[in-house]
């Protein structure tokens, strides 16, 4: 295990700058997840971890001594990649066995490091077939085993599971957080996917446009966004964000029909920092906040059933409510029915706001 430091780091390729000055800083054991959607600088930054990319600026950190100018070989990092990146004419278990002959290790340790490790991965009866012979989450498994047995400081994981369907996507994310949690390395693992960074993440840094838009842990992240992109691409629907203004000390919203749609009006947020009367504001707000119920502190509004997908346990409702255009993740009881009207609820305990024009929250630290 290893502590990790990422200090100011740059790539640029000519003119063009894919990484500004990331900074992230993570301690030994931690599963960090760098997300974001594509070309957002996270497989660059990955790369440059791994030494297969030189930096521009700034310096990398394994455990307070500097690596960003050492041969890959060099800094005792094993990389687990998305294409797998078996050699297809070896076994299972000479392709697990390859760095170790690459060191040089004897043969008897070889067999007894390869042994230990697909115990570990539950693959030893697939140590005599070739790649061909596997399925794609066998190969995966064979994958992190070639990683494992070098007993590296630092594992690097580049959009491991994309390859697969979507209940082995689930099945793989499960094995890697009890691997993380058995042997308790530290791990940086690179994904577009929100809820892979949420289910197994201790540390997530959300990237866009080269840069952290945010670093915290899962529950930081998706209950207090720091903008409005973080916002929306973590969590599944995406939250509602509803414009609107201050009025009187509460947050109005009024559809473009005034007259016919009428307003949503809304208490603001606990926490939210002091707005100048008619300040433009957006109301963030998760779809999981929205009841058929009274809850504690939570505030009554009628709306409009447009739609209705089942999911099985949960449906997602599209709702309209002063004009305003909302997603409510409902218990499937929860017994709505399109082109009806709904008496709903909104629990404001978690709201969030945001600046309309620059996309900052408006919540006080």
């Amino acid at each position: 295990m290893a502590s990790l430091s990422i200090d100011r780091v740059t790539k640029r390729f000519g003119a063009t700058e894919v990484l500004h000055e990331v900074s992230i800083d993570i301690e030994a054991g931690d599963f960090l997840v760098l997300v974001g959607p594509s070309g957002c600088g996270k497989s660059t930054l990955l790369n440059m971890i791994a030494g297969l990319t030189e930096l521009s600026g700034g310096e990398i950190r394994l455990a307070d001594r500097r690596i960003d100018g050492l041969e890959p070989k060099a800094r005792n990092i094993a990389m687990v990649f998305q294409s797998y990146a078996l050699y297809p004419a070896m076994t299972v278990e000479k392709n697990i066995a390859f760095p170790l002959r690459m060191a040089g290790m004897d043969k008897a340790a070889q067999a007894a490091k390869v042994a230990e490790v697909a115990e570990l991965l539950q693959i030893g009866h697939l140590l005599k077939r070739k790649p061909a012979a596997l399925s794609g989450g066998q190969r995966q498994r064979v994958a992190m085993g070639r990683a494992l047995v070098r007993d590296p400081r630092l594992f690097l994981f580049d959009e491991p599971l994309s390859n697969l369907d979507a209940k082995l996507r689930v099945d793989m994310r499960t094995e890697i957080k009890r691997l993380h949690q058995r042997l308790g390395t530290t791990i940086v693992y690179v994904t577009h996917d929100q809820v892979e960074a949420m289910t197994m993440a201790t540390k997530i840094a959300v990237m866009e446009g080269g840069a952290v838009q945010q670093f915290g842990t899962p529950a930081e992240i998706y209950d207090r966004p720091a903008n409005r992109f973080v916002a929306t691409f973590m969590g599944s629907p995406a939250m509602n964000l509803v414009k609107g203004r201050v009025r009187d000390g509460a947050f109005v919203a009024q559809g473009a029909a005034a007259a016919a749609a009428g307003e949503l009006r809304l208490p603001l947020p606990r926490g939210t920092v002091p707005l100048a009367e008619g300040r433009e504001i957006e109301l963030g707000l998760r779809p999981e906040w929205i009841s058929t119920e009274a809850g504690p502190g939570s505030v009554p509004f009628a709306a409009r059933v447009e739609l209705i997908e089942p999911t099985g346990p949960d449906i997602y409702a599209m709702l309209e409510a002063a004009g305003q255009s909302l997603v409510a993740r409902l218990p499937a009881r929860a017994g709505l029915r399109e082109k009806t009207e709904a008496a709903l609820h909104l629990d404001m305990a978690q709201a969030v706001v945001f600046d309309p024009e620059t996309g900052a929250s408006l919540m006080a630290p």
